[in-house]
């Protein structure tokens, strides 16, 4: 037993390896991430307190600029007036601009006046000296032992009226007022001057701390000392630092530079990374959860699998089994099956001959019908051509082939009604065509017209002005109007009003034709389209019943209904609806 879990604890084993080493991979890459974005926001941090640092110096330097170009100033240097008339106008100068002190030196170095009162010279063989006795702005910074704190220097030159350099003006400005502005912050800011000397900090524990080896600059920076311990390393192409610098530097810190060589400084800045290893740990943390947990479900998964697994070995047990049975069991439907279709076939091929029979014998019990819708074109023939004979007798020949035409149309409508009855006889269906339903309603009226004539029926017919196109097929949409238009003249028999009216009303979709007649209206309405119901005498030549249901497959088989219904002011009305083809899909 203890052999067979070795497997399991090995595989568990791996796995949480293989999770920790992925959640160590996604914390060191979201590490390197974060620093990235943590690096725009340090240089922007960075670049925000250099623009403040020279800004504020900027304004010193205009300060004395301004002041050189005083005319008490130039005045003082040429001997034009006194010089404690001078003090006080730099004293107030200095009071309202925060200057530390204002000095005015001759062209030889001397102190003529100050501010704060004479401090020690030595200014001659200075660089801001001597580039202000050329004619330009010199500018220095280091640590004052008579104001014994860090001063910047803006040495400007005083113009003679005549236009040569009589004398320099000093501006002292307080390092301490400059760095008050951003003092305390955060990130930790320190400037360095060029021999690594941090000069300028919002951490008054890295002044005068310089990098690398001490410089000898005791003159210059008398409390000089070694830089806090620290450890660089690249990280995602950024340098992170290890610094051992106390409780107000942090410990791991992203150190970016910016060069100002406007003020001979370059600006660096330690931002703590502590945000981004802690977001780089969540990110490794949510990782290692889901990853554990969906090892759990696979766990779980997996036991159940093998579980499963047994009882598969047990249920196929129990299937072979039951194969054998149920093997013997098939054998004996398939034969019974292979009877039964036998028997299908035999009951299917007695089904279609009764069919075929009983359409035989609704056509032969039709065949008064039938007569009676051939009988009426060719008694409209025989009409059109004793009148044809009798215009060509009197030289009357265009009117002579007008008949002959009605003729040939005649004898052209009743072939396709055999043709359509040959079809019906032998289960042949024309596909839907477009049909203008107009000239079909045209066709009917031309038969019937003799009729209604004869019995004295007045067909009420509003022809529409334009095609009315519907989806059907020509010969059989004829036979069901002559159908409706027949029985309704049949209806009328005995009717003292006898007229037939026939409408169309279309829509965007659909297209109807309502003919109705004067007659006793219908007895049954709910009956009216069943096969062999009739209201005519028994015996009679067209009593047969099966009129209307062939209509109502007709209309069916063209995807159109068909109904009828007693009309309020007396009569039927039968309306037939088919579906609509539009204009532009016939042209």
């Amino acid at each position: 037993m203890k052999f067979a879990r070795r497997p399991h604890i090995v595989v568990v084993a791996a796995y949480l390896a293989a999770v920790f080493g992925f959640a160590g991979g996604v914390w060191w890459y979201g590490y390197g991430a974060a620093l990235g974005s943590l690096e725009q926001r340090a240089r922007a941090d960075l670049a925000l307190a250099s623009d403040s640092l020279t800004g504020e110096l900027r304004r010193f330097r205009e300060l004395a600029v301004l002041t050189s170009d005083h005319p008490q100033v130039r005045a003082a240097l040429t001997g034009d007036t006194h010089a404690d008339d001078v003090q006080q106008v730099l004293q107030e100068i200095a009071d309202k601009t925060g200057a530390l002190d204002i000095m005015l030196i001759g062209p030889t170095g001397e102190n003529l006046l100050a501010t704060q009162g004479a401090p020690a010279g030595g200014h001659r063989a200075t660089d801001y000296f001597e580039r202000a006795m050329d004619g330009a702005i010199g500018f220095s910074f280091s640590y004052s032992q008579s104001y014994a704190r860090r001063t910047f220097i803006f040495a400007t030159p005083v113009f003679s009226d005549a236009g040569p350099v009589v004398g320099v003006l000093l501006v002292y400005a307080d390092a301490n007022a400059v760095e008050s502005v951003w003092r305390g912050a955060r990130p930790a800011l320190f400037f360095t001057d060029d021999q690594g000397v941090v000069f300028l900090s919002n951490r008054s524990e890295l002044i005068f701390r310089v990098q690398g080896a001490l410089p000898n600059l005791r003159e210059r920076y008398p409390q000089l000392s070694e830089f806090v311990g620290y450890q660089s390393q690249m990280i995602g192409g950024v340098e992170v630092w290890q610094v051992d610098g106390g409780r107000y530097l942090p410990q791991n810190a992203l150190h970016l530079t910016l060069d100002l060589p406007i003020i001979g400084m370059t600006g660096e800045v330690l931002v703590d990374v502590a945000p981004a290893r802690q977001l780089a740990a969540l990110q490794a943390a949510v990782v290692a959860v889901v990853c554990l947990a969906f090892g759990l479900l696979l766990f779980f998964a997996t036991l159940r699998r093998r579980t499963l697994a047994a009882l598969n070995v047990r249920l196929e047990r129990r299937v072979r089994d039951r194969t054998a049975e149920l093997r013997a069991v098939n054998a004996n439907l398939r034969n019974e099956i292979i009877e039964r279709t036998a028997t299908e076939t035999r009951l299917k091929k007695a089904q279609d001959d009764l069919v075929q029979a009983g359409k035989l014998a609704a056509l032969g019990q039709m065949s008064a019908g039938i007569s009676h819708e051939l009988n009426q074109p060719l008694t409209a023939i025989r009409s059109f051509a004793e009148n044809a004979q009798g215009f060509l007798d009197r030289g009357k020949t265009d009117v002579a082939e007008q008949n002959l035409g009605r003729i040939s149309e005649l004898a052209r409508r009743m072939g396709r009604i055999i043709s359509n009855l040959r079809a019906f006889a032998r289960q042949e269906v024309e596909p839907p065509k477009d049909v203008d339903i107009v000239a079909v309603v045209d066709a009917v009226l031309e038969i019937v017209t003799p009729r209604a004539s004869q019995d004295q029926i007045a067909v009420n017919w509003t022809r529409p002005g334009n095609r009315m196109i519907v989806r059907g097929g020509e010969v059989r949409l004829q036979q069901v109007i002559l159908n409706l238009v027949s029985n309704g003249m049949d209806a009328m028999e005995d009717s003292p009003q006898k007229a037939i009216t026939i409408a169309i009303e279309a829509t965007d979709n659909r297209t109807k034709v309502s003919v109705r007649d004067t007659g006793p209206g219908i007895t049954e309405p709910e009956r009216i389209f069943d096969p062999f119901y009739t209201t005519k005498a028994v015996g009679a030549a067209e009593g047969m019943g099966l009129g209307l249901s062939i209509s109502y497959g007709l209309v069916q088989s063209f995807g159109g209904m068909i109904r009828g219904r007693n009309h309020p002011q007396g009569g039927a009305v039968f309306t037939v609806e088919l579906d609509s083809v539009p204009q532009k899909e016939t042209r």
